[in-house]
């Protein structure tokens, strides 16, 4: 059986973590035999499985290299222009970074949320991610460079605001009627009133919460 990775190789599974190959099997299912992974993700303490041809779909990699974790952690440091003022256009394209990026992806999406949080906080769906995103670039560079997930942290915390620092975002459009408002005051108007049926059609209801979940676990693996 040719496989992109071996048992016992630390890979990455950008929606759940850095996770250990720990088998690799295959299961036969109305007589049509499928390979799988069996990736263990010590963050979460879970086991999932992973059609084999379906591990690149889902954006499953090596841990980076000495060289680009690296470049990844001076990339926190460096100047920068956001993609867009409309803050559900930026989230579904770091959402879609997150889920395929490099290590370097992900440290563009932690530099990019971090400096955003400066200047305004962050709606809900933003923050997960910029926390999700974080996570995953702790772990990964402290596996790549040998270190403690505490270092890497502290790290990360000095490449992003240094002492002195200034803000690292060359051009911020920030309007007056900021949508990331409309979410937010939503948000709290649906803990007051549970079964309110008159939704602003420009807020972000429940399911807005739920979608966000099912961005990051309802991939196609398996879980146990």
């Amino acid at each position: 059986m040719n496989t992109q990775f071996e048992i016992n190789q630390k890979v990455v599974y950008p929606s759940h973590g850095v996770g250990i190959v720990k088998e690799i099997f295959d299961k036969t299912f109305n007589e049509k035999t499928v390979n799988y992974f069996k990736i263990y993700i010590e963050a979460s303490d879970m086991m999932v499985m992973v059609p084999i041809d379906n591990a690149e779909n889902l954006g499953i990699r090596e841990i980076a290299s000495k060289e680009n974790a690296e470049e990844a952690l001076n990339l926190l440091s460096e100047s920068f222009e956001t993609p867009t003022s409309d803050w559900k256009l930026r989230y579904q394209m770091n959402l879609d970074l997150l889920k395929k990026g490099t290590v370097k992806d992900i440290a563009k999406i932690v530099r990019c949320l971090y400096n955003r949080s400066k200047v305004k906080e962050l709606p809900i769906l933003e923050r997960k991610l910029y926390d999700n995103a974080k996570k995953l670039l702790e772990d990964e560079i402290s596996y790549a460079l040998g270190k403690t997930a505490k270092e890497i942290e502290a790290e990360i915390h000095t490449k992003l605001e240094p002492p002195g620092s200034v803000l690292k975002i060359k051009h911020t459009n920030i309007l007056e009627d900021d949508e990331d408002d409309d979410l937010m005051n939503d948000y709290s108007d649906s803990g007051k009133s549970e079964n309110s049926d008159d939704d602003d059609e420009n807020g972000a209801d429940d399911s807005s919460l739920d979608k966000a979940d099912e961005d990051f676990d309802d991939d196609d693996d398996g879980e146990f």
